[in-house]
């Protein structure tokens, strides 16, 4: 993690629809290469933000900064340098694994020479290559995931969006999934990551927690565990939700 690159910059972000407020005041910063685990309870906010974050919905008010561009004036340049994953899968179930690689390569503008020397590298890289011409709606969960992980990072974007990206998967994908993240992290890609997996808040260098649109504690995981005086996340997350 570089904590001397700020790569998404937010400041008192409001997100009202009319009389509700989804996002209430959020500040916070995010670095190049650290994986920014972002919690809370359904209907805190969570995916308002990272709808906003992405350039998919406007802010009501607040500077808010992605990969250095402006969420109001820039969103088509910015999309080009994030990459999103939402809980609800990606990928294209009536395609194969090869056809959904292609097609997403060419949604992000790579040449199809540059498409098809990824779609081998990555093929080989989840052991994938005896399942290439297998419609997604075949494979098992696990493996459509760390597709859909990967598919993702292909354009090499600066940032990628999770969104709950382990949600129903078992306990050893997870793991496996987790290893791709700190592996997109290590060479420099900033992991910004929604769940409802207290364990996996451990896996974060950093975790906001929001409740009811506020971020009520931001930190490492340690030093909100020493905060709260708790054992785990879980812990430390009951209490503020409380």
């Amino acid at each position: 993690m570089d904590q001397e690159t700020k790569v998404i910059k937010v400041r008192n972000m409001y997100k009202k629809f009319g009389d509700f407020i989804a996002n209430d005041d959020l500040s916070f910063d995010v670095f190049k290469g650290e994986i920014f685990g972002f919690l809370g309870a359904n209907g805190a906010g969570k995916t308002t933000a990272i709808r906003i974050l992405c350039g998919l919905s406007y802010p009501t008010s607040g500077e808010i900064e992605v990969a250095g561009f402006n969420v109001y004036k820039q969103r088509e340049l910015l999309k080009r340098k994030i990459g999103y994953m939402s809980q609800k899968f990606s990928l294209y179930e009536d395609l194969t694994v090869y056809e959904n690689i292609r097609f997403y390569g060419g949604i992000y503008g790579l040449p199809l020479k540059e498409i098809k020397r990824k779609a081998t590298d990555l093929l080989q890289r989840l052991n994938l290559e005896a399942v290439r011409d297998t419609r997604i709606g075949e494979l098992p969960l696990g493996w459509k995931q760390k597709l859909a992980f990967s598919v993702a990072l292909i354009h090499e974007p600066e940032i990628i969006f999770l969104d709950e990206p382990t949600g129903g998967v078992d306990p050893i994908t997870r793991r496996q999934f987790w290893d791709l993240i700190y592996e997109a992290a290590k060479s420099g890609v900033t992991i910004f990551v929604t769940t409802h997996y207290m364990d996996e808040a451990e896996y974060c260098d950093r975790i906001s927690i929001m409740v009811d649109g506020k971020i009520e504690a931001l930190d490492t995981p340690d030093h909100l565990k020493e905060q709260f005086n708790a054992e785990t996340m879980n812990d430390v997350f009951l209490r503020l939700a409380r």
